[in-house]
């Protein structure tokens, strides 16, 4: 008999866990139980993902981010801000922590080994900013000086990988990275060529001057690895979105207030997912 009761509990805890193991935390099912979408995003990444003087997070990325909390909770307010450094998005979401990472997140074959992309709603490329006083407009200028890198980039990827000839100085903080441009700590500075653009216009005696480094790059939220209910929702509700320009309104709304007319909304967004 205490045989026979031993095998049932052992069977009975083996069901636990493995129905324990099925329960994914960011299924869809999950969020609405648990009644808010945990996204990781960028705190100091204006104008994309920033927090603004009232401590209210803002940006384009927000943007999108609220839209898909009222689809999926009903509410744009039922979600919990995760801020994430660059070189953390990729570790922040195996971990379980979030659900989704909406951080202006470059799509590229090294990343999509250990995370999932859904379709693209912005494209980018990499840029330098530099001094009016040292200004750079040609990577060859970069030779045997130092460039200021955001670690986890793909400035950082595309420099470490391409030129060994130029010093990287990185730093983990985009403001971090920003203010050692300022001190004259690298004669430039290498990120997405929007978000260098929208600093210097925001930081006078700074012009970038490499406007386009590579090709145009999509950028996509991501979610864990396997997770293909939620990454289908998001692609399904992009292009739901996309029939409403919605993409443009949120540059009207985010970006075109930094850019003004130096920017066209054409040459940065993405309607409905397609890229």
């Amino acid at each position: 008999m205490k045989k026979l009761l031993r095998v049932l509990l052992l069977s009975v805890l083996a069901f636990g866990f493995a129905f324990a193991a099925d329960i994914n935390p960011s299924s869809i099912a999950a969020i609405k139980e648990r009644g808010v979408l945990r996204v990781a995003v960028f705190s100091d990444k204006p104008p994309f993902g920033y927090i603004d003087a009232n401590g209210k997070n803002q940006g384009y990325d927000i943007y999108f981010v609220k839209r898909l909390a009222k689809e999926l909770l009903g509410d744009e307010n039922k979600v919990e801000y995760i801020l994430v450094e660059p070189a953390a998005r990729v570790e922040i979401l195996e971990s379980g922590r979030v659900d989704i990472v909406f951080a202006n997140f470059t799509v590229t074959d090294e990343r999509k080994k250990r995370v999932d992309f859904a379709n693209p709603y912005f494209k980018t490329a990499i840029g330098v900013v530099s001094s009016e006083k040292e200004y750079i407009t040609d990577i060859a200028q970069l030779k045997g000086k130092k460039l200021i890198i955001i670690r986890g980039t793909t400035a950082d990827v595309y420099f470490t990988k391409n030129h060994p000839e130029i010093t990287l100085v990185k730093y983990d903080q985009i403001s971090e990275a920003f203010q050692a441009l300022k001190d004259g700590r690298g004669v430039g500075l290498s990120q997405d060529n929007t978000l260098v653009l929208a600093w210097a216009l925001e930081n006078k005696g700074f012009k970038v001057g490499i406007g386009t480094i590579g090709g145009v790059d999509p950028i996509a939220p991501a979610v864990k690895k396997g997770n293909d209910e939620l990454r289908n929702w998001i692609n399904d509700t992009f292009v739901k979105l996309g029939k409403e320009q919605f993409a443009l309104k949120a540059f009207n709304e985010t970006l075109k207030p930094f850019y003004g007319t130096n920017v066209k909304p054409e040459d940065l967004i993405v309607e409905g997912g397609k890229f």
